[in-house]
């Protein structure tokens, strides 16, 4: 295989390029009706289109979330293979939102989906859960550095319950989240601009000062919009990790459309937003 630019280089690329935005691509069915589409193949394809039209040329990254095109079966996964393919090709990159995890060959199977450049729905990224070790992860992480793709692990997440896991503590001190962290930064150890492989920190989840967040790769961070954080809170929530920090915004942006025009207002906007707060 020939050598590919990691994801890492090209996330922090598309960042400086476009903005630290990464919108979600989240068709759930009452955004359909409030885009005045069917709960069907038929208006899945046209909000999936809509939005990439709208915003590939422009947005840093998408984060399509596989759940809400599978549960139309083989025809919804059809169409979130044309929608990656679709927003690859306009620029964006793409962070698939599958939370993959299991063990050895079931891994590597959902690796292959996601991360194997020869499979339709290869994406530039894939969310992964780890706990069920993070050795677990393993085949993803052999994959992810072979294709020049990169992962998000979940490490603390903005749901509440979350907590009862990743602040949980190990008989040597530390926490579950922590622990993922310190793998992670030891994954990108070296890396530069920053490495490919990142963590899932809420944007909503306050003071994170006791932990340390500079794992020299990416944070994704979903909270922003209408999970009620905004970019100003970011500097305060993530410190001196802040510019490594890939804000997600799902309804804030999508809640606009159809127009394609509010959709790509509100997108700037977004980003503005953040590029400011992440200046200083």
């Amino acid at each position: 295989m020939s050598p590919v630019t990691p994801f890492g280089s090209r996330l922090r690329a598309a960042m400086d390029a476009r903005g630290p935005l990464c919108v979600g691509i989240d068709p759930h069915a009452a955004l359909l009706a409030s885009w005045g589409l069917s709960d069907d193949i038929a208006g899945l394809e046209r909000f999936s289109r809509t939005v990439v039209e709208a915003l590939a040329d422009s947005v840093a990254v998408f984060k399509p979330q596989a759940a809400f095109f599978e549960r139309f079966g083989s025809k919804g996964v059809a169409v979130l293979e044309r929608t990656v393919a679709d927003a690859r090709a306009a620029g964006s990159l793409v962070v698939m939102d599958a939370k993959r995890g299991d063990i050895g060959s079931t891994m590597a199977a959902y690796a292959s989906a996601f991360l194997d450049p020869s499979s339709p729905l290869f994406s530039d990224a894939l969310t992964v859960s780890p706990y069920l070790g993070y050795g677990s992860l393993a085949p993803a992480v052999e994959l992810a550095r072979e294709s020049g793709a990169g992962l998000f692990v979940l490490a603390l997440t903005s749901n509440p319950e979350g907590a009862e896991v990743q602040r949980a503590v190990r008989e040597d001190g530390r926490s579950i989240g922590a622990t993922m962290l310190a793998h992670l930064a030891a994954e990108n150890a070296g890396a530069e601009p920053m490495g490919s492989f990142g963590a899932v920190v809420g944007a909503t989840l306050g003071d994170l000062s006791s932990f340390d967040l500079d794992i020299n790769g990416p944070l994704l961070a979903p909270g922003i919009g209408a999970q009620g954080a905004t970019a100003a809170d970011l500097p305060a929530v993530f410190g001196a990790a802040v510019a490594n920090v890939v804000p997600n915004v799902s309804r804030g942006v999508l809640k606009h459309g159809p127009d394609a025009a509010a959709l790509r207002s509100s997108a700037k906007r977004f980003a503005d937003e953040v590029r400011e707060a992440v200046a200083g």
